[in-house]
């Protein structure tokens, strides 16, 4: 060290000392006792002087010169540092402090993360504001507790910071963090208690300017208790964090299930397809078969006849006949043995022809079966890649959103055109591509990749503002006007030799086109490689591909293996281009003034191509190269992708595939030439199966006995069958088959058989041939341990159980055939028989091998839970994971969760308390064991295995989410006491119902998914009132019947019924649901928007259905006898199949807004109808035009009935035009109340269809004339009280000869005339009209018949003169009073022979009674007795005298010969208030609609007078009855 370095140290020591308050000269002593050290903005160029404080414990160094850690190793005690805002550019010389806790190191130049492994004591680490990228060098620093990484360059977490569990406080902000995926790496922090990502002293990254930024971060970080320097500790953050995560959780599964139906469903369509095609080879084969076997049973029959003929000659010979005849018979038989031999070699030519067809068949067969397995892994590939976006959209909390486009969007239609517009068939033509079909397109809406974009273009257009000089305004206009021609749309180049799948994909449109250098093949460097034509862009992959056809020793013209392709449309801003400098490698060194490089093509080709497809121009002389170029663009941030486009290209030649294009992209010639080629085939077989010999039809054996046995099998008794041959009858069953006990071979094939059973009895057999049949199962096949030869092919055989029947009765099988049975699960009936059936050779006409059958082991050995799966495949987390993904917990475990058991290690029985969750997917169960120690057990799932019933569960009580989507589960058990159950999920299984006794006692039961089963009620979900999410797609559910099982579900807001016979009715299955179900807010994949829920209430608002009615009676419909609905507002009656309400007599829809009879006229025993206080028009509705209807009455039309009304006619063609189809109507209707409906038009009502009734009430409405009754014939009571009738004209009662009973109160009738008609009338009520005449009530002398008369309340003016005179036949005086006078009351019986004078009749003088009651009838008519009541009131009074024979008067006379006649008068004052009490009470006391006269009042005479007349009118009444009965 030279003279001047010893005196700045000297000087730095000094300035040391001084700052900290010691002294140089004693430094030695006081320097041991020194334990901090400070020194402030002083200049300290280097660290200096340490070695006098050995034991220092705290140094701090702010604002200094520092650019070098150094002396520390004098310092081992030292436990907080603090060199801050310095000038460090390394983290070095550090190691010694290996007691440090504290190290503050901010505001420094530090752009590395290192030497700092050995300091594990550290608790406090802050580093910000410096220039780190990567997060390092901290795993084992496990004692982090404050960790300060804010201000610096870093742009990922990844898994750096998982070793450090015990962190508290992190601040990462003012970082460049810009993805959600980053943030859900701190969630594996659990003692995460303050994160900063948007601290106010630093820029936020990127990432807090997305939406749903703190939502994204409290639902994953839930112990957070501050974010951002903000507080987050209150319940209600946290919650309204759950709730907006796990609503979107729930959206993107609805929508995950939408695209995975859609999936399904292309592919049953494709599956049609494939049936479609493998009719034709199947056929064939069927047929060929047919004929080889019954080509094999006629070898059989020469070989049999040529061993008998070789015994006869051998006898022949022995007896050495040498006679004339006995030679001639030898000569013939052997004759006859070369005529047999000659035959048989032509048997065995076309049998071996007819199999070398069928094999031709069967390659047939195998080819469109691989083309259909290549055409839905495309379809799987593409539904993939769009559920990849939904998952993508959810991880990012919809920053990252993939639009479908369709024709009307302006952007898809701009993409299409941009397509075709840069491709040129030209370029594609030695490739056999002729056009190319769009796809698809999808938008990409990427927030973070747009945002960067924008800011770089910001960024550069900044910089241009900066470099002009000063005063060029007008320049800087016209930059500013031309900067949108440096944007460009181009295409993205990917690497050829990587192939392109969906994960790499979804990287590039969620990341972008980051500088990874994956274009280096093309000499581009870190540029990101573009290009402005397709066939620069996708000609190098055509190439790769065909090249790698070449190496596998395929036609490399073979379209198919790059037939269909992606590309992605990026926006991207150019800036400053300039040209590529010749064919050398493109890197920005090069073109350091140039934002982008552009590479033209130069080659122009001299051919052309006519006669092109609509997807592409015709091309003459085509010169598409000379615009085409390669681009570079150097800066990644500007190249933004916005449009996926998937294509197809449109090829000639033998690749075209047959399952995607034969209903779609086929051409007609291309059709006409596989027809002509098909039709070849068929007339060769045609050929082949009339070769010589030619095969004679034979009769089918129907049934089978003993004696067709010995006939086909040629054999005297049943012990000599040992071969039978059945082929190609029509046999059911094998009757009597059980007595030829010595039967080795039995041929079957081409029968009727759907089971085996009856093969069980031949316990000798060895050969069977079944195939061709109907086999459905294989129960009761037993007994046949001899049998080594099986074939079930071209059987209907589905479950995989059946081959356990087989290893246990069948277990020395060598030959197998199983194919072309409807297996449910193919692969795994092969190896199930392989690894079951040992001695097993041959399956399928393949041969068994060693490694076939290791494999089958291998398949099979997982068939059972063993304490080995259970270490694999076992977590013991104590939380959910709280992630955003659609997948299980027990399934987000398995793919993250790092709490696993030590497989290594001895097994602790103790162990199985800490398991939580288990996954056991894909492990080919059978069944569920050895469980019963996973008491703690909360998530599981064993899907995609072979387990039929649901056991082993018992003792997990604490079950959460319980999962066994595709097994073979038929009924759900096993799970009742399962009470903590939240989520249960049995996809793809086959289960019938929902028990609802399993079912009741999930009472936590959240979400349930039982989707593609055969499941066809849903009454056991009556009283799961918890369920939130229910899907029920692709079932058998029905009727909208099943709706009403729903109904008390309250929280249910996501259905799915979609694939249900329920939904693909159509009609009117949507708004039944959403009205029925008002919590719903997503029905089907689709979100039920309000104009859909008004849509329902206006039409099922209003409408009284058979659903309705079953959800209300609660018993069946043969037991309801009455309907009642008063006050519901029903619009509409639909009451169908109407034989169901056969029973039904009473009806009662009172109070609501009917306007017809609508439904009601079907039901066929209805004999009492109240329809009061409706708006009925007409029992039928009148015809209108759709000009005059309103958009809801519209609507009413157009939807059809709901529930059971589904299968009969719609509402529209039962009550439009139905007075031609129905005349009459309700034949068996007897009394009908039509009160307070408005009506004014009587014929307009068409009660001349009712031809039955008897009475009728049409009380308070606003008739005016009496007409349309006149089919009425039956009608024996009619109520019209409370109208505006005027007068009674001579048609109205013209044909009412049955009529008992009229009530006329309260209308406008001055006369009574034209009642002459009415000769059987008893009851005439015409109070409170206008009569004026008493010669008006002297019409009624006519009327015999007559009893009963109320005229009360009407001006009747009996005299002008002083007296007035009333004479009444057989009268011996007359009577007379000097007064006006209004007769209110009179009973007559008997008729009129008595003379009444004034001493007997009672009068009412008041001139106001009628006056002041008609004003208050007026004001408030609603209030009054009477406009309840379908009868008035007096005409109450006077019915009740006639039931009860009392008589209501103050005094009386009886005559020794008639009944006794009484008028009574009451004080006019005392009427009227008894009147209006009696109104009042009336009105309250309704009579049941079973009762005469539903809603009357009931108050009797005796109410009506005052208390003194009272006992006098009681007793006289009683002497009244008595005189009466003595009369009688």
């Amino acid at each position: 060290m030279t003279r001047s370095e010893n005196q700045n140290t000297e000087e730095i020591i000094k300035e040391l000392c001084l700052c900290n308050g010691l002294s140089y000269e004693k430094i030695d002593e006081d320097g041991e006792e020194t334990v901090v050290l400070e020194m402030f903005f002083s200049g300290y160029p280097r660290m200096e002087g340490l070695s006098y404080f050995p034991n220092l414990t705290v140094l701090t160094l702010v604002g200094q010169s520092i650019q070098k850690i150094s002396g520390l190793e004098s310092c081992p005690l030292l436990k907080e540092l603090w060199i801050a805002e310095c000038q460090l550019t390394q983290i070095e010389n550090i190691h010694y402090c290996s007691n440090l806790e504290k190290l503050y190191l901010y505001h420094n130049k530090i752009a590395v993360i290192e030497n700092l492994e050995r300091l594990t004591k550290l608790e406090v680490i802050w580093l910000n504001n410096n220039q780190i990228e990567v997060i390092q060098g901290l795993h084992t620093l496990q004692n982090i507790k404050d960790l300060n990484l804010a201000g610096n360059l870093i742009s990922k977490i990844g898994n750096c910071l998982d070793p450090n569990e015990q962190i508290e406080r992190l601040n990462l902000s003012g970082n460049r963090l810009c993805s959600f995926k980053e943030l859900t790496n701190l969630a594996r922090l659990p003692h995460l208690k303050d994160l900063g990502l948007g601290d106010p002293q630093y820029s936020p990254n990127p990432v807090c300017l997305l939406c749903n930024y703190a939502i994204h971060v409290l639902f994953h970080m839930p112990e957070l208790q501050r974010l951002d320097t903000y507080d987050v500790t209150h319940r209600q953050v946290k919650d309204l964090a759950e709730s907006t995560v796990m609503k979107k959780i729930m959206y993107y599964n609805m929508r995950v299930k939408t695209v995975y139906r859609q999936l399904n469903e292309m592919l049953e369509k494709l599956k049609e397809e494939k049936c479609k095609l493998l009719k034709v080879p199947e056929k064939c084969i069927k047929i060929l078969t047919f004929t080889a076997k019954h080509i094999e049973r006629e070898l059989t029959k020469l070989q049999v006849s040529d061993k008998i003929r070789r015994k006869i000659c051998n006898a022949n010979g022995c007896h050495q006949r040498t006679t004339e005849i006995g030679s001639s018979e030898i000569s013939k038989k052997l004759e006859d043995a070369t005529e047999d031999l000659s035959i048989g070699q032509q048997f065995c030519h076309k049998l071996q022809t007819l199999k070398e067809r069928i094999t031709f068949w069967t390659k047939q067969l195998d080819g469109i079966d691989i083309l259909y397995q290549e055409e839905v892994k495309r379809k799987l590939e593409s539904k993939d890649l769009i559920v990849q976006f939904l998952l993508t959209e959810l991880e990012t909390v919809g920053n990252i959103r993939f639009e479908e486009g369709c024709p009307s969007d302006t952007w898809y239609n701009s993409c299409y055109d941009l397509i075709l517009s840069r491709f040129c068939a030209w370029d594609f033509k030695m490739y056999g591509v002729t056009g190319v079909k769009i796809k698809r397109i999808s938008k990409v809406n990427n927030r973070i990749l747009r945002q960067k974009f924008e800011e770089a273009f910001q960024a550069f257009f900044d910089q241009e503002e900066i470099n002009m000089p000063e005063g060029s305004s007008e320049k800087r206009g016209n930059f500013t006007g031309t900067y949108r021609r440096m944007l460009e749309y181009l295409f993205y180049v990917f690497d050829p030799k990587v192939p392109v799948g969906n994960k790499e994909l979804l990287q590039v449109l969620e990341d972008g086109f980051k500088e990874s250098g994956k274009g280096k093949q093309y000499d581009c460097g870190d540029a990101v490689m573009l290009s402005n034509s397709l066939s620069l862009c996708e000609v190098p992959r055509i190439e790769y591909l065909q090249q790698q056809e070449k190496i596998k020793e395929k036609d490399k013209r073979d379209p198919e293996s790059y037939r269909y392709g992606k590309v992605i449309i990026a926006k991207v801003f150019l800036g400053h281009s300039i040209q590529a400098c010749g064919k050398e490698p493109i890197r920005q060194i090069d073109y350091l003034t140039a934002n982008s490089v552009f590479r033209p093509r130069k080659t122009k080709s001299s051919m052309c191509v006519n006669n092109e497809t609509i997807y592409c121009k015709e091309h003459t002389n085509c010169d598409c190269s000379l615009r085409h170029c390669e681009w570079f663009v150097f800066d990644h941030e500007l190249v933004l992708p916005e449009y996926i486009i998937e294509f197809e290209y449109i090829t000639l030649g033998k690749g075209q595939s047959q399952c995607s294009t034969m209903s779609i992209y086929e051409e007609e010639n291309k059709n006409k030439t596989e027809a002509s080629i098909l039709s070849l085939d068929l007339k060769l077989d045609e050929e082949i199966i009339n070769m010589k010999p030619v095969l004679k039809p034979r009769p089918k054996i129907i049934s089978l006995d003993e004696k067709t046995v010995l006939s086909v099998a040629k054999a005297r008794i049943s012990s000599d069958v040992v071969v039978l041959n059945l082929h190609g009858n029509s046999l059911t069953k094998l009757k009597d088959i059980a007595r030829f006990t010595g039967l080795r071979k039995l041929i079957i094939s081409f029968n009727e058989f759907s089971s085996l059973e009856d093969v069980s009895y031949l316990s000798n057999l060895e050969y069977l041939d079944a195939s061709h049949n109907r086999v459905i199962t294989l129960e009761g096949f037993k007994n046949l341990a001899k049998l080594k030869y099986l074939d079930l092919s071209w059987n209907q055989l589905k479950k995989t159980k059946e081959i356990n029947t087989l290893c246990k009765h069948a277990s020395q099988l060598l030959t197998l055939h199983l194919g072309n049975n409807p297996w449910q699960k193919p692969a795994s009936v092969h190896f199930t028989a392989i690894s079951r059936l040992r001695t097993l050779t041959h399956l399928d006409g393949i041969v068994v091998t060693e490694e076939v059958v290791a494999e089958a082991l291998r398949f099979t050995t997982g068939a059972k839970i063993t304490q080995m799966s259970l270490l694999l495949h076992a977590r013991t987390d104590k939380e959910r994971p709280h992630t955003l993904s659609l997948l299980s917990s027990a399934q987000i475990l398995s793919q993250t969760s790092k709490s696993k058991l030590d497989i290594n290690s001895e097994f602790d029985p103790k162990c199985y308390s800490l398991i939580t969750s288990l996954t056991l997917d894909g492990q080919k169960l059978y069944k569920i064991a050895n469980l019963e120690r996973l008491e703690h057990l909360q998530w599981a799932s064993f899907n995609n295995n072979n387990i039929s019933k649901i056991e082993g569960l018992e003792h997990c009580f604490n079950l959460e989410e319980l999962s066994f989507d595709e097994n073979c589960i038929s009924k759900l058990e096993g799970i009742s006491k399962l009470t903590k159950l939240v989520r249960l999920s049995v996809n793809n299984n086959q289960l019938t119902d929902l028990d609802q006794q399993v079912i009741d006692n999930l009472s936590h039961l959240h979400f349930l998914s039982a989707e593609n089963n055969s499941i066809s009620s849903m009454a056991g979900l009556q009283k799961a009132y918890s369920l939130i999410e229910l899907y029920l797609s692709n079932n058998k559910i029905s009727t909208n019947q099943e709706i009403y099982h729903l109904k008390n579900l309250n929280n249910l807001v996501i259905l799915d019924l979609y694939g249900n016979l329920i939904q693909k009715k159509k009609g009117n299955y949507r708004m039944f649901v959403i009205f029925h179900l008002p919590a719903l807010k997503a029905l089907d994949g689709d979100a039920i928007d309000s104009l859909e829920i008004e849509n329902a209430k206006d039409v099922f608002g209003g409408r009284l259905t058979s659903d309705m009615i079953v959800e209300n009676c609660g018993k069946s419909f043969l037991e309801i006898e009455e309907l009642n609905w008063k006050e519901s507002n029903i619009r509409n009656v639909d009451l169908t199949p109407v034989d169901q309400f056969r029973n039904v007599q009473i009806v009662n829809l009172e109070n609501n807004s009917l306007t017809s009879f609508s439904g009601l006229i079907f039901l066929p025993n209805v004999k009492i109808l109240n329809l009061n206080y409706n708006h009925i028009e007409s029992i039928l509705p009148r015809q209108k035009s759709q000009n005059h209807l309103t958009n809801k009455q519209i609507l009413h039309q157009k939807v059809t009935s709901s529930g059971y009304g589904q299968q009969t006619v719609s509402k529209t063609s039962r009550d439009v035009g139905i007075i031609e189809i129905l005349s009459p109507v309700m034949e068996s209707l007897e009394e009908l109340h039509l009160g307070y409906n408005g009506i004014n038009n009587l014929p307009q009502l068409q009660l001349s269809r009712l031809k039955h009734l008897k009475s009728l009430f049409l009380e308070g409405n606003e008739i005016t004339q009496i007409d349309g009754l006149e089919s009425l014939y039956c009608l024996q009571e009619l109520v019209l009280d409370h109208n505006r009738i005027k007068v009674i004209n001579e048609s109205s009662f013209v044909k009412q000869s049955c009529l008992l009973e009229l009530h006329l109160e309260e209308n406008r009738i001055r006369e009574l005339n034209n009642l002459q008609p009415l000769i059987k009338l008893k009851k005439l009520f015409i109070g409170y009209n206008k009569i004026q005449e008493m010669s008006e009530v002297e019409k009624l002398e006519a009327f015999p018949t007559l009893k009963e008369i109320s005229v009360f309340g009407n001006p009747t003016l009996l005299v002008t003169n002083p007296a007035y005179d009333v004479i009444l036949p057989g009268s011996s005086s007359v009577l007379t009073k000097q007064s006006s006078l209004r007769v209110t009351n009179m009973t007559l019986s008997g008729g009129m022979s008595t003379c009444l004078g004034p001493d007997h009749v009672s009068y009412i003088v008041e001139d106001t009674l009628s006056n002041d009651l008609n004003k208050y009838k007026k004001s408030k008519p609603q209030i009054m007795g009477l406009v309840n009541s379908s009868r008035s009131i007096h005409g109450e009074i006077a019915f009740r005298q006639l039931k009860g024979g009392t008589s209501n008067s103050a005094t009386h006379l009886t005559h020794p010969n008639t009944f006794s006649r009484t008028i009574y008068m009451l004080p006019s004052a005392q009427l009227y208030a008894n009147n209006q009490e009696s109104e009042s009470r009336g009105k309250s006391s309704k009579k049941d609609i079973g009762g005469k006269a539903s809603g009357s009042a009931t108050c009797s005479v005796q109410e009506l007078l005052p208390a003194s007349l009272q006992r006098i009118t009681a007793a006289e009444g009683r002497k009244e009855q008595s005189t009466w009965k003595e009369d009688s």
